[in-house]
């Protein structure tokens, strides 16, 4: 299998099928009832919420072009198994060198969704609190890895955006731990190791791609899980 473009699924089927029972699982949740109260305290309707997830979800596979590095060795069709996850390298063909790229499902649509809740609930200063928090744990936690790029282990964003998220403002907990979960880990794992990408190997380095994907995917449905629980709360009382 040849690859002309540099798109392809950041995890391998196994994996990937298993964000997909969890987008399956919420969606089954959100016909009966029981988060459509969450996905409104977040900003959005359910509806949408599953266009964001889905969006996300298939957005994984394709990769935008930004810049390509000189690289001596590519390492090309393999898998790397990191803290238990299986990530795709992918088989390349007449490949000079490292593309780096910007991730359409784990940077753009995250991205796009943490500005328009910047803007909705103003969250400025704890915004910025929560992404800061985060990315500084992303950072160093953050490994460079041979033939793929970047990586962390995957529910490292999620549980520092939640305790942040939490300690912040209760009340905004869900937007701000999708805030800080999603940017933090862009900007601490991504952004801020793109200096140690040359030399790993790797075809494509993917900004939200293979290596954080799984971990920016986890904090948006744990946002929904903390949304839930002050509803529920709420609505017995």
């Amino acid at each position: 299998m040849q690859f002309s473009q540099p798109h392809y699924l950041p995890l391998t089927l196994p994996f990937f099928g298993l964000l997909v029972g969890i987008f399956v699982f919420l969606l089954a949740m959100l016909q009966v009832g029981a988060l459509r109260y969450a996905y409104m305290r977040i900003g959005l309707s359910g509806g949408w919420a599953m266009v964001v997830l889905l969006g996300s979800l298939v957005g994984s596979y394709f990769n935008i072009p930004v810049i390509e590095l000189p690289e001596r060795h590519l390492i090309s069709g393999d898998e790397v198994n990191f803290f238990g996850m299986r990530y795709v390298i992918p088989v390349v063909v007449d490949w000079r060198g490292t593309l780096v790229a910007i991730n359409v499902g784990g940077a753009l649509i995250p991205g796009l969704m943490s500005l328009y809740l910047f803007i909705r609930y103003r969250l400025w200063v704890r915004g910025l609190l929560a992404i800061a928090c985060v990315a500084v744990l992303c950072n160093q936690l953050a490994h460079p890895v041979r033939g793929l790029g970047i990586a962390m282990p995957v529910f490292v964003p999620a549980i520092a955006s939640a305790i942040v998220a939490v300690l912040l403002s209760p009340r905004r907990a869900a937007a701000l731990a999708y805030i800080g979960g999603s940017l933090g880990t862009l900007v601490g794992a991504d952004l801020l190791n793109l200096g140690k990408i040359q030399g790993l190997g790797a075809p494509v380095a993917s900004i939200g791609g293979a290596g954080t994907f799984d971990g920016i995917f986890l904090t948006g449905v744990l946002a929904v899980l903390l949304a839930s629980f002050p509803g529920e709360t709420r609505r017995r009382a």
